[in-house]
């Protein structure tokens, strides 16, 4: 990936109001990917941004975004305000339902305590919670082997990868409408 240096801000590339809109980007997970990139600039349009964030980050992005120093400068928007996310969901985009949760990821520390963060699950609390979605954002790439090497992925963890990045599209639509 390529990345800006820290504390470098550039000004939206487009001058559009979306006021009174609602986006849900689906994979923020810290402040390099494109998710947050996409749920930024989209703020800074005046947009209400909410994301669904991978419940093994979700911790610890949690805790980033809503510490004091937040992200730092990732975090300043080109007008000088504070980039605000509204909502974080869990959003385990490997399942469309609930019923497709295997126990062993129910027993898993990550998911200790957390319910309903199937894409369906998590569509029924977005709608409940905010109405419906003006947009929908999908900037997922992962998998269980995604911190290794290309050529050290089985194939196992590359089928992985590439159901929850491309068939988690699908589930996402199919579910947001």
């Amino acid at each position: 990936r390529l990345h800006a240096p820290a504390g470098a801000r550039a000004a939206s590339t487009f001058n559009i109001d979306l006021s009174g809109k609602t986006a849900f980007i689906a994979g923020v997970a810290d402040s390099r990917g494109y998710g947050w990139a996409i749920a930024k600039n989209l703020a800074e349009a005046g947009c209400k941004v909410i994301v669904g964030t991978w419940p093994v980050v979700l911790g610890p992005f949690k805790k980033q975004l809503e510490s004091p120093e937040g992200f730092g400068a990732d975090q300043i928007m080109g007008n000088g305000q504070k980039f605000e996310i509204s909502q974080v969901y869990p959003l385990d985009l490997g399942f469309t339902t609930e019923s497709e949760v295997p126990p062993k990821v129910l027993q898993s520390k990550y998911y200790a305590g957390l319910s309903g963060f199937d894409i369906r699950s998590v569509a029924n609390k977005v709608q409940a919670d905010h109405g419906k979605i003006d947009f929908l954002v999908h900037s997922v790439a992962n998998g269980p082997e995604v911190s290794k090497p290309l050529l050290q992925v089985s194939r196992q963890g590359y089928l992985a990868a590439s159901s929850a990045s491309a068939y988690s599209l699908i589930g996402l639509v199919q579910e947001f409408g």
